[in-house]
């Protein structure tokens, strides 16, 4: 994977697959199709038919809704080595049938015939990373403060790391905070996210009245296009080979030229 890829849900490539080319020629080197896509991989599919070079990956399939011989069988007709699959154990909280999650990840595991280096595992807790490092070919963590992808790293060793980061381009802060917040919302409810959160400093009162100014400023890259893209390489430098960029407002060509994705 290049260094930077732009991350969005399942429904908004639905409707946007022409996008892929133009994201392309800016310099993106991986589309990530959130939003627990379907083990079909229709729309990671017509994103590979859309483009010539570009990676697709999944981020992620969720493991209670779509069974892995169906991913492996799609995986398999589409046969490009351009697609990766991420998969993830989803939420207590939205998932029927959530009971187990580390042992539904190892059997999933066990019965996808997907190659090692093309799986990736949604990982935030130590034990899930380094499932990942064991038997998959890194992991892609949601949502998470640049302190994540140092501690994600260490436990990885040299397999593959692609953060999520979620991008506003505006540079004033009540604006981009809302912007911000109104995202954040749903993921208050999330204990695997507030879990993870709190081990590196936050507080109920960090989730009240839809998070807090540090929470916000901590989890999203929020700025002029300069200064986005420099919060995005504190994630490099901290350890992540890949960043998956999630626009809430747009300037996908502003932050491309930003990160001098056409000059790489």
């Amino acid at each position: 994977m290049d260094k930077f890829g732009v991350w969005a849900q399942t429904g908004t490539w639905a409707a946007r697959i022409d996008d892929a080319a133009w994201l392309e020629e800016l310099g993106y080197g991986t589309l990530w199709v959130g939003g627990s896509p379907d083990a079909d991989l229709h729309v990671p599919e017509y994103l590979l038919d859309a483009s010539k070079t570009i990676n697709v990956a999944t981020g992620i399939v969720n493991v209670w809704t779509s069974e892995p011989e169906d991913v492996s069988h799609s995986f398999q007709r589409i046969g490009s080595d351009r697609l990766f699959i991420g998969i993830g154990a989803g939420h207590r909280q939205v998932n029927q049938g959530y009971e187990k999650p580390y042992a539904r990840l190892e059997s999933y595991l066990d019965r996808l015939e997907v190659p090692v280096d093309k799986v990736l595992l949604a990982a935030l807790g130590p034990k899930v990373l380094g499932l990942a490092a064991s038997r998959t070919a890194g992991a892609h963590p949601y949502l998470v403060p640049v302190e994540h992808t140092a501690a994600a790293r260490a436990i990885l060793g040299d397999k593959l790391l692609a953060p999520e980061v979620t991008v506003v381009v505006e540079d004033d802060p009540a604006t981009a905070r809302a912007i911000a917040r109104k995202r954040l919302e749903i993921y208050l409810s999330l204990t695997n996210y507030t879990g993870n959160w709190r081990r590196y400093g936050f507080e109920d009162a960090d989730f009240a009245d839809g998070g807090s100014d540090r929470l916000v400023d901590t989890l999203f890259a929020w700025g002029t296009p300069d200064q986005v893209a420099a919060r995005l390489r504190e994630h490099l430098v901290a350890g992540a080979d890949h960043v998956a960029i999630q626009f809430l407002n747009g300037h996908h060509a502003e932050l491309a030229a930003a990160l001098l994705l056409r000059s790489r």
